[in-house]
């Protein structure tokens, strides 16, 4: 059997297996590439504020309070910000969770309640919205993969965004909007992981890739055994 002909019968079946996931790797690097990662992460209704300035921090509690009032739990980080105008200490305790001090009165304040939560998914949001409400989330949904609970707050715009806010660090998290959704999807069909959308890794995207590979160096070696002598005919008349 001619070589051209052996190549023609893999190009063909390799084309036909995974001609359709070629074809969504296209389609979703367009739309990935589209819109400014800003925008697919909501960025763009986020309202920015400055950070809390050392030197303007007159009338705080010091760290050592702040940290005392973690009840003896051991604190591996510290950081100084804002909360609803207000400086407040969030210290992370040594298992990873965290913990809100008010900076001015070393009182608790997470985990925050509903009605916080919406006031700052209102603060945090510049674009034209309404609270449609907030829901406390105990497990992960496909929108939201991080730290648990978290406020899901529903906002009645255009782009039918959710905020989610964290009740431990008082402070939102995640920003989902149609386009993230829709980036998301082809971000699935991308990686090939149906499930958590997160391993870039994972074995059916390496075999996807390989074969396409042999699917792509299959067709240039048939370019070059269906190329014949005319086919460079101007080439010689040139020169």
């Amino acid at each position: 059997m001619k070589p051209s002909v052996i190549f023609v019968k893999i190009h063909k079946w390799i084309g036909l297996i995974v001609g359709i996931q070629v074809v969504l790797w296209i389609a979703g690097g367009l739309y990935m590439t589209w819109y400014p990662i800003e925008v697919v992460r909501g960025e763009h209704n986020m309202r920015v504020v400055e950070p809390l300035a050392l030197n303007e921090t007159e009338g705080i509690i010091p760290v050592s309070e702040a940290i005392a009032a973690a009840g003896g739990a051991r604190i591996i980080g510290l950081d100084l910000g804002h909360f609803l105008g207000a400086p407040v200490y969030r210290l992370k305790r040594a298992e990873g969770s965290w913990l809100m001090v008010d900076a001015l009165s070393g009182d608790i304040l997470s985990p925050i309640s509903e009605d916080k939560a919406l006031a700052l998914a209102i603060a945090d949001f510049t674009g034209e919205a309404k609270l449609e409400g907030a829901n406390l989330l105990t497990e992960n949904n496909l929108e939201y993969r991080g730290d648990l609970p978290v406020w899901q707050v529903y906002l009645n715009d255009d782009e039918d965004t959710r905020l989610y806010v964290s009740p431990a660090l008082g402070r939102v998290v995640a920003r989902r909007t149609e386009t993230w959704r829709i980036f998301d999807f082809f971000w699935m069909l991308h990686i090939m992981d149906y499930k958590e959308r997160t391993n870039f890794n994972n074995p059916l995207v390496i075999v996807a890739s390989i074969v396409g590979l042999v699917a792509a160096v299959s067709g240039l070696l048939l370019i070059y055994f269906r190329f014949g002598k005319r086919d460079f005919s101007w080439l010689r008349r040139r020169g």
